[in-house]
């Protein structure tokens, strides 16, 4: 471990990256510009290539051809990290993913395993216009074989942060692929304190089959019991935490936070402890609201607690391609008011 302590999630994730090339020497990082200085489009891998020259290696622009190429070496027993450079470009591993990678094991018996990890940033409000702005991880969703991880800065500290030690476990721990999501703007967000959660009761549960995937519960510490439950994961749950503090303090609506790392399998039994608390489901995602993850979320609640769910609702992005200008960008994007919004509806009707 190096002696400084990341405080971003990006730096989070890079000294994650680091310490699984140090660990493990079969763990191989490919992708486009992964080299320094460049170091990556978002700067992830900055530093790594030069640390490792041998094990960090820069591919041709070819998508299906790398992460193909990664499938193949953790056929022959490697760790492979593939990076994507936009989200947006998972459209064109999908055969490579749900074809081939996710179903070796099952295809073969169980007597190999494919531990290729794919690392992704996703996500807008960067006015990086319509086909490097998507949130597109629902296309993966329900892929027998596949795990999809979405890292957070709002969960329990650790030496190298909440969000590279989800990087860390997922590379070296998980025996099969997986999907990692990196929203853009997760980047910066500064990795809570021991200090920050004063502030908040937190609590963490982890799946029942034993993967180190936190799904966390976030309330404000003496609050009165919840009137609502939200949920969301990413980017999505910063905004989702905003919104938790105006409910509270300008609106005097008490809600508790869920906050899952693993997307799928489906990791809900804290979400709907929740609910046995709040009646009310607020979901909220960056994805468009068709087909998503919150209409699953939704779903599933409905068939745990029954008749206990009062009221559900959803916020998520506009049907429509996400435009460039800033403003009109915004609002094809859900924002804290519109969480704040569909809350208070809720709470009321």
């Amino acid at each position: 471990m190096t002696n400084s302590l990341p405080r971003t999630v990006l730096q989070s994730l890079n000294l994650a990256l680091r310490q699984a090339l140090a660990d493990d020497p079969q763990v191989i990082l490919l992708g486009e510009d992964i080299l320094d200085p460049y170091g990556g489009s978002f700067k992830v891998t900055r530093g790594l290539s030069t640390a490792f020259p041998d094990r960090v290696l820069t591919t041709p622009i070819s998508e299906a051809g790398f992460t193909g190429m990664a499938g193949g070496m953790a056929l022959r027993g490697m760790r492979p990290v593939v990076e994507l450079m936009f989200g947006d470009f998972s459209t064109l591993i999908a055969d490579q993913v749900i074809n081939h990678i996710a179903k070796f094991h099952g295809m073969y018996n169980n007597q190999v395993s494919a531990p290729v990890l794919i690392r992704t940033p996703m996500g807008a409000r960067r006015g990086y216009g319509p086909t490097h702005s998507q949130t597109l991880e629902k296309i993966y969703f329900g892929t027998p074989g596949l795990t999809i991880l979405a890292p957070s800065h709002l969960q329990g500290s650790s030496e190298m942060g909440a969000p590279g030690q989800l990087l860390y476990d997922a590379i070296l721990k998980q025996d099969g692929p997986t999907f990692f999501v990196e929203n853009k703007l997760q980047y910066l967000l500064k990795l809570l304190t021991a200090e920050d959660f004063q502030e908040y009761d937190l609590v963490e549960n982890f799946p029942g089959d034993g993967f180190p995937a936190p799904c966390t519960t976030l309330s404000l510490r003496d609050a009165p019991p919840p009137q609502l439950t939200l949920t969301a994961y990413g980017y999505m749950a910063h905004l989702a935490l905003e919104a938790l503090h105006s409910l509270a303090y300008e609106h005097e609506i008490f809600t508790e936070l869920v906050i899952p790392t693993r997307l799928s399998p489906v990791h809900l039994d804290p979400l709907f402890d929740s609910l046995q608390r709040s009646g009310r489901l607020l979901t909220m995602e960056e994805g468009t609201d068709s087909w998503g993850w919150g209409a699953e979320v939704l779903a599933r609640a409905a068939e745990a607690l029954g008749a206990k769910l009062q009221i559900a609702g959803r916020v998520a992005a506009r049907e429509s391609v996400i435009p460039v200008a800033a403003d009109l960008e915004e609002a094809c994007l859900p924002q804290v008011t519109d969480i704040i919004s569909q809350a208070r509806e809720m709470v009321q009707a």
